[in-house]
């Protein structure tokens, strides 16, 4: 005797729910993957815009782009290795500068600032990352250089046996030597621009700071823990995510900046090591210097030099993304 199952099988099965988002949700849905293709069409054509551009350099210097220190497009002898390190170590300078200021900002201003103070304070960090770039290279170049000179003195004297803070040319024991060799360098530089991630570095953190549980902050308290002890455990572990992603974005914006490094720095053509001595290097300042005389075939190669900075930066952010994607409070974003 034989069992039917094909009727009970049937009946087992689950069945699949469909609600009807209406039209609303369909029409934000919509809008939403629009506006997200749109972002990667640009991006796209923004990249083969200046690779179509840059092709003619790129043809001619090959792989030699990359590790020329030189920029000589007209006579067949340029490439970005000078420009590239000295892009790194200026982006590098930036964020250790303006992450410990971000951090301890948005902290500040999440757990500690009165309600009243910490509506002024998120006020002026944004107008801050609202300021002209133009407007902190003038400060850096009027101001702060010469305000910065005796600290970067203090650096080549007693730091100069690291060959990253030495200073070829100075005599630390000789209080009447110029101090020309400080200035126009990577550390003034990368402290300016450190002043304009620092406000967007801020914001990012804060925002993530102040989505710390409730629950697990009072769980803290209860279990006897300072304030600092609560941050410890549970806010700094849950804003991991918005501390990479906002160091990321600074970084980026770093790796970009044009004006503010352009008025400060005395561009050097080849690879520059020392962050204290005069003499620094940059992809955009490097365009902005050189695109009014360029040649056409000039302005292919600072083409090339600009999608390399194209490429770079999306590395770094898509590294980001990836990053705080794994992260908690990156996960409860979504």
């Amino acid at each position: 005797m034989t069992r039917d199952t094909s009727g009970t099988a049937a009946r087992d099965a689950p069945r699949r729910l469909y609600a009807d988002p209406g039209l609303p949700d369909r029409v934000f849905r919509g809008v939403a993957r629009g506006g997200g293709g749109l972002v990667l069409a640009v991006m796209l054509l923004v990249g083969g815009f200046l690779l179509y551009r840059a092709w003619q350099a790129l043809s001619r210097a090959g792989w030699s782009f990359l590790t020329t220190e030189t920029w000589e497009p007209d006579a067949g002898r340029f490439g970005i290795a000078a420009v590239l390190v000295g892009t790194v170590l200026i982006a590098l300078v930036a964020v250790a500068v303006a992450v410990p200021l971000a951090v301890g900002g948005a902290l500040y201003i999440s757990e500690y600032a009165p309600p009243r103070l910490r509506r002024t304070l998120i006020s002026v960090v944004d107008l801050m990352a609202a300021v002209p770039s133009v407007v902190y290279g003038l400060w850096g170049l009027f101001f702060f250089e010469g305000q910065i000179l005796p600290t970067a003195r203090w650096i080549a004297t007693y730091l100069g046996w690291i060959p990253l803070f030495r200073v070829d040319g100075a005599d630390p024991s000789d209080p009447l030597a110029p101090e020309s060799v400080y200035t126009s360098s990577t550390l003034v530089a990368g402290v300016v621009v450190a002043l304009m991630v620092a406000p967007i570095a801020c914001s990012v953190m804060r925002e993530v700071f102040s989505q710390a549980p409730v629950g697990e902050r009072e769980g803290a308290y209860a279990l006897g823990a300072t304030r600092w002890g609560m941050i410890r455990s549970v806010v700094l572990p849950f804003g991991k995510g918005g501390m990479i992603g906002g160091t990321m974005l600074g970084l980026g914006r770093a790796l970009g900046e044009t004006i503010g490094v352009y008025l400060i720095i005395s561009p050097v053509f080849e690879i520059q090591w020392h962050v204290v001595q005069s003499g620094a290097s940059s992809v955009a300042a490097l365009i902005a210097l050189r695109y009014g005389e360029a040649s056409e075939f000039g302005m292919s190669a600072l083409m090339a030099a600009g999608l390399a900075l194209f490429l770079m930066t999306l590395v770094v952010n898509f590294a980001a993304s990836s990053i705080v994607a794994r992260s908690r409070s990156g996960a409860a974003s979504e």
